[in-house]
């Protein structure tokens, strides 16, 4: 059974696996992964994609806090925030333990 805070921790990962899910989200976020804003002209630029689609696609990932927005004058950009991939990133780190965990119970279990 899980914990509350591993539960916690599987609720907000599932909302970041799910928008991550997406192939343009998950180019966006590499867009976005040096940490340098961008704005949607930039970011529409490689995509067969009109800008108020990616823009709807950088909401979604705005809303489970992978990406904020900061607007500059007439001009949304948008940048990474670390806090939701951790967040993901250490959901999978536990549920790897648990794996190596029970699969090194099973080896002794064998190999008695």
């Amino acid at each position: 059974m899980l914990n509350n805070e591993m539960a916690g921790g599987a609720q907000k990962s599932a909302l970041i696996f799910a928008a991550l899910g997406d192939p343009t989200r998950l180019q966006l976020v590499e867009k976005l992964g040096d940490g340098r804003p961008k704005s949607i002209n930039t970011l529409s630029s490689d995509f067969k994609l009109t800008r108020q689609a990616i823009t709807k696609h950088l909401h979604v990932l705005e809303e489970v806090g992978i990406v904020r927005s900061e607007r500059l004058g007439r001009e949304n950009r948008f940048t990474m925030k670390d806090g939701a991939i951790k967040t993901a990133r250490d959901y999978l780190d536990q549920i790897g333990k648990q794996w190596d965990d029970a699969l090194t119970r099973l080896k002794l279990h064998v190999e008695e």
